[in-house]
């Protein structure tokens, strides 16, 4: 069985998906859609026999796609999965899935009253690491605190200090710190853990009217969470899960490449799986495993759980003043 893809933009995260997806034997891409004629035709001229549309109503109409990747803007997720839900076609959507909690529950209905699949593409929670964290988390005892960073000097703050607004600092596009990356550390935390019981948040809001950084500390029952996130500064700090008997270290938890456990004796050992694919084929291996086995929803990136991640959020940009157009 294979499953014909059309892409939703031709930016440089769509290339490294079909790319990735290409590495997959039941992968076919069959659709680009892009606003454009020109930019479209540039992007499908890499991957040969795929369709160009500038109508996305033609490109959900069309008996050629099966299922449909979203890499648009933000803002831009929640009207077009839903178009592509309602006409029938499987979405993965780009992370995060929507702007806020109330455009995930309607993009959720969507899908269930369509009978289709819906899934957000948070890659790094099917990457083969974090499937050995999740093996091996019991090694390491009651778990008492869950600490992760990601900082990432964004290329485009350099034109933001000149005075030129671009996308990923512009709150019409729902983009940000936290939305951009903050994901990154709460995705894999609300998989491992659940929701947290509370969320307190800061953030250091941009002119623009967006998060250039932010922090979380979340309190669980047993447990606290601590998150920092950052495009304006780099950060090369480790992600670690600390228990009572050892502790599990990440190289980054945004693309988990190594993990070992330290216990308390000073014994290291080391966890780590090779990685035979790029970050994003497994996230796509996921998506057509579902698709191939009749199923509507990820056990991992499931509704719940983007759920779960978009109502965090949402209370953290509350706490910090950060509001978007797409916002009730």
């Amino acid at each position: 069985m294979t499953i014909r893809f059309g892409v939703i933009g031709t930016n440089f995260i769509t290339d490294r998906f079909v790319r990735a997806g290409l590495e997959n034997e039941e992968f076919i891409l069959s659709a680009v859609y892009s606003r454009t004629q020109e930019k479209g035709e540039a992007f499908a001229e890499k991957f040969a026999g795929a369709t160009i549309y500038t109508s996305l109503e033609q490109l959900v109409a069309s008996p050629d796609v099966d299922a449909v990747y979203i890499a648009s803007p933000n803002s831009m997720h929640a009207q077009q999965a839903i178009l592509c839900l309602n006409h029938g076609k499987h979405v993965l959507c780009e992370k995060p899935i929507a702007s806020n909690s109330a455009e995930l529950a309607a993009m959720i209905e969507a899908a269930r009253n369509n009978n289709v699949l819906l899934m957000e593409a948070m890659k790094s929670t099917f990457m083969p690491n974090f499937r050995i964290i999740r093996d091996n988390l019991y090694k390491i005892g009651q778990v008492r605190r869950y600490v992760a960073s990601y900082g990432q000097y964004s290329s485009r703050y350099d034109a933001y200090r000149q005075g030129t607004v671009l996308n990923a600092f512009n709150p019409e596009f729902s983009n940000g710190s936290l939305m951009d990356l903050g994901i990154y550390c709460l995705y894999p935390m609300v998989v491992l853990f659940g929701k947290p019981q509370l969320v307190r948040a800061t953030g250091l809001m941009l002119a623009s009217g967006v998060d250039g950084e932010g922090s979380l500390i979340m309190q669980y029952p047993d447990m606290e969470a601590v998150v920092m996130h950052s495009k304006i500064a780099d950060s090369y700090l480790p992600a670690e899960i600390q228990g009572e008997n050892g502790t599990l270290v990440i190289d980054k938890i945004n693309q988990p490449y190594q993990v070992k456990i330290h216990y308390r004796d000073g014994t290291v050992e080391e966890l780590t799986l090779p990685q035979v694919y790029e970050p994003m084929y497994y996230e796509i291996e996921e998506f057509i495993n579902l698709l191939t086995s009749g199923q509507r929803e990820s056990t991992v990136n499931s509704h719940a759980n983007s759920m779960a991640v978009a109502e965090v959020m949402e209370e953290a940009r509350a706490q910090i003043g950060l509001r978007f157009t797409t916002d009730l």
